[in-house]
């Protein structure tokens, strides 16, 4: 009860000092000027420069060309992101980050960011009580603080008249990153009502699916960290496989179903007082609006009432192994079409059997059947984060497996964001895709079902009654071995 008391306490206290876009970098000086460095409080230099930290440079951003599914240019403002709005920002030294270096890197910690600490994401469905309590607790805190160092914008650069005129908004902690979410997978705006081009994604549907979702965990984890004051947090995963059923839509960990409204949550849990945002982009698209973080109603789940002809189950023990024997990172056309390529095959857009249907990845958020199932604001559900977990997690097995080469992620010709080189939109301080195709070894975390990679880790009937009856053969030999050294004692 103490985490969930303490959770209420600071927000409160949270809302009383509130304070995507560095919240520096939302005035007219910054957008008009392209210049994203602000001072580190420490010692008060641009970055903290004074102290070795970082300092204001350059954005140098890929020119190798994009592929052919978006064929527009100078009319989104994810294009060679970030310098429609910033073209300097701190570059970070050592194993310091964050927008102005007062942070730092993944899986370091201290004062100067001198001590490495490997972090343990472990299983949801067994964590003990207080530990899923703690969990809880921690993101319906995040969820209703007012992150004091983000923003989110509410418009265009070109309806922010160049700068001259800034939109942005406060927003949630949590809120930050469904809107982040969101903003990278939008519709590009094209001009006029309606006139969009859909064929667009910076996070989807390409090469940087997975270390783009990587990144916006390890954001997360962070943010949740400094939200918490816990450095030993880390986000669960949840284990589907096998799963008959929805194990983590319970009121004691996401939500059960509302017995009188099947497409809410239940009263008994936290997250049926939530509301979501950024949920309705067709009208965003005809006001040629971006989301401006509004509530726009409740958080939605039915979880298995879904369309059956999307995915007849959720995906299996076989099914992620054969996605893991899978050698190529991408295949052919780079995108939703490559054919037998690990990335596409997990995101879930090609079936890893004869059949043509939506599996992996894809089908949990089919399955879920409500808020989840739409990629713009799939990240109001916080089944999202332990999902993406797991994925990531797969991820990490695969790259263990065959170990490639950072050639074997697409240099040129993916779709726009999705290149090696090409800055994770919208992430400030700025990240490369290529960057984070490596394992978690390099990031300081761990998965707890990879600790020990000899033990059996599928959760089907075989795999537990083969341990039951192990344990049982145990038992006999010492039973046995025990009978034996008493008739010689006798």
């Amino acid at each position: 009860m103490r985490p969930l008391c303490l959770s209420l306490f600071l927000i409160q206290f949270v809302r009383l000092s509130r304070q995507q876009f560095p919240r520096p970098c939302t005035t007219p000086e910054a957008l008009q000027s392209k210049q994203c460095c602000p001072v580190w409080p420490g010692d008060g230099s641009v970055c903290g420069a004074r102290s070795g930290r970082g300092f204001c440079q350059d954005v140098v951003v890929s020119d190798l060309p994009n592929g052919p599914q978006y064929p527009h240019s100078d009319v989104d403002d994810r294009e060679r992101w970030p310098l429609v709005f910033y073209n300097r920002t701190c570059k970070c030294a050592g194993n310091f980050m964050g927008y102005n270096c007062a942070e730092c890197k993944f899986g370091y910690f201290g004062v100067n960011c001198a001590e490495s600490r490997e972090s343990v994401r472990k299983n949801i469905l067994h964590l003990s009580g207080s530990d899923r309590q703690r969990f809880i607790s921690y993101i319906n805190l995040a969820k209703n603080t007012i992150s004091p160092d983000y923003m989110i914008a509410t418009g265009t650069y070109k309806q922010m008249n160049n700068g001259t005129n800034p939109m942005f908004a406060e927003v949630s902690v949590y809120d930050l990153f469904v809107w982040m979410h969101y903003y990278v997978s939008r519709d590009a705006l094209l001009g006029g009502p309606n006139n969009v081009w859909e064929d667009v994604d910076f996070a989807h549907e390409a090469a940087a699916f997975l270390p783009w979702h990587r990144v916006f965990l390890l954001l997360w984890e962070h943010e949740i960290r400094k939200l918490s004051g816990d450095f030993n947090f880390t986000i669960p995963y949840w284990d589907w496989r096998d799963a008959r059923s929805c194990q983590v839509c319970t009121d004691e960990l996401m939500g059960a179903r509302n017995p009188l409204e099947p497409n809410r949550i239940s009263p008994a849990s936290i997250f049926s007082s939530w509301k979501v945002i950024c949920t309705r982009p067709q009208d965003y698209n005809a006001r040629e609006v971006l989301c401006s973080g509004e509530p726009e109603g409740p958080l939605l789940r039915n979880p298995g009432n879904h369309d059956q002809s999307r995915m007849s189950q959720l995906p299996t023990s076989a099914d992620v192994e054969f996605v893991l024997g899978l050698r190529d990172y991408e295949t052919d056309s780079l995108d939703r079409r490559s054919n037998m390529s690990f990335r596409n095959t997990l995101e879930g857009q090609i079936k890893p059997s004869k059949e043509q249907a939506s599996t992996m990845h894809n089908a949990l958020h089919i399955y879920m059947n409500g808020t989840m199932s739409s990629v713009q604001g799939s990240a109001n559900d916080p089944i999202f984060l332990i999902h993406h977990a797991f994925i990531d997690s797969i991820f990490e097995q695969w790259l263990r497996k065959h170990q490639p080469a950072r050639t074997h992620y697409p240099a040129s010709n993916a779709p726009i964001g999705h290149n090696d080189g090409y800055y994770m939109v919208p992430f400030i301080p700025l990240y490369q895709n290529g960057d984070y195709f490596l394992t978690t070894k390099a990031l300081g975390y761990e998965y707890s079902y990879l600790l020990n990679p000899t033990i059996p880790q599928t959760h089907s009937k075989i795999g537990v009654c083969s341990i039951v009856l192990l344990v049982i053969i145990v038992l006999y030999v010492n039973l046995k071995r025990l009978f034996f050294f008493n008739l010689l004692l006798f």
